[in-house]
């Protein structure tokens, strides 16, 4: 699927440190959170590619560095060839038409001072896309009908609807500008399950309907499984395995990945009791102050219990890039081993 087309969206040693301040009364940097350190990663053109980790490993920060709502601390991030990184508000401006986001909590996304219609329109009148009134009623009507919301409803604040309906009046917002790319922040870690189901239907078939690229960030491994294409798997501001869904899901190589599916409970009692958990132990490092070399090292059970000497010092000192562990599978571990942990 994605050897044959360039990518749309091209990531390269992204970086989003947080400077932290100390000294008394004058302020002084004395550290930084690194947030995103080094992040490489590509969207092709209809793709979903699921972002996955922890909470706290910078996903939400790395989607909005991409959009430059966070300015980058360095790092490169190319939208169809034209780079994004370092541009101002101005330039940035037309650009906000290709790649939009629609935001985790859907309470606090929309101005509960506007009614809906409002909240629909206000980027097509900033962008100037509508005529007239007339055309500006239509496109709002149309959008909100898209959505799968009454269009007759639209004089209605947010507060009136319920987590659903609101994350779809944000879905609509981002689909007014008619954007390539959409940038989902855990678009249904908000809601309720019996919710989340309708949510992700529709950004399928909104998906197949315009021909969007989604990246979507979640730490819902059953949502991601359902959604994506591929999935990167995020840990401690770093990309530590990428690879098309299925792979990942039957054959991960990196221990983290590997940990994290082994979570994922089984509808099969039996299945379920015979397999063997993998059990993470210790508290994720602060990204103010990462390990040395591998930075999953410090909770590894590899590192602990199956490495020699030798082997645990190239751990300790050196930090493994992503290599090939396939066609479209990388993971970044000295001593990465496909298992299957589902």
């Amino acid at each position: 699927m994605t050897a044959t087309r360039e990518p749309i969206l091209t990531v390269r040693g992204l970086e989003k440190h947080f400077p932290i301040k100390g000294g008394g009364l004058i302020k002084r940097t004395v550290g930084a959170v690194r947030a995103v350190d080094g992040l490489d990663l590509d969207l092709y053109p209809g793709e979903v590619l699921g972002l996955v980790g922890e909470s706290g490993c910078g996903k939400s920060t790395t989607g909005r560095a991409i959009l430059n709502l966070q300015p980058a601390t360095g790092g490169s991030v190319k939208f169809e060839g034209r780079e994004l990184v370092g541009l101002d508000r101005k330039a940035m401006r037309p650009l906000r038409r290709d790649i939009q986001i629609v935001f985790q909590d859907p309470y606090a996304s929309l101005n509960p001072r506007l009614p809906v219609f409002d909240i629909v329109a206000e980027p097509l009148i900033i962008h100037g896309l509508t005529k007239d009134e007339a055309e500006l009623r239509e496109r709002v009507r149309t959008l909100v009908e898209t959505v799968g919301l009454n269009p007759e409803h639209t004089n209605r604040y947010p507060a009136e609807f319920s987590g659903g309906q609101r994350q779809r009046i944000g879905i609509a917002r981002a689909l007014a500008l008619e954007p390539k790319v959409l940038v989902l922040d855990e678009p249904v870690s908000a809601l309720d399950v019996s919710i989340q189901a309708g949510v992700i239907n529709l950004l399928e078939d909104l998906k197949e309907r315009l021909g969007l690229s989604y990246l979507f960030i979640a730490h819902d491994l059953s949502v991601v499984r359902h959604i994506s294409d591929r999935v990167a798997v995020m840990y401690l501001g770093k990309i530590i395995e990428v690879a098309p869904r299925d792979e990942l899901f039957d054959r991960p190589t990196h221990p983290y990945t590997q940990a994290l599916l082994s979570a994922i409970p089984l509808p099969d009692p039996r299945r379920e009791r015979s397999r063997q958990r993998i059990i993470i132990t210790g508290d994720v490092p602060s990204p103010a102050n990462p390990p040395s070399g591998c930075r999953f090292r410090t909770r590894c059970q590899k590192f602990a219990n199956e490495l020699t000497d030798t082997q645990r010092e190239k751990c300790l000192t050196v930090e493994p890039p992503l290599e090939s562990r396939g066609p479209a599978h990388q993971s970044a571990c000295h001593y990465a081993a496909a298992t299957q942990v589902l």
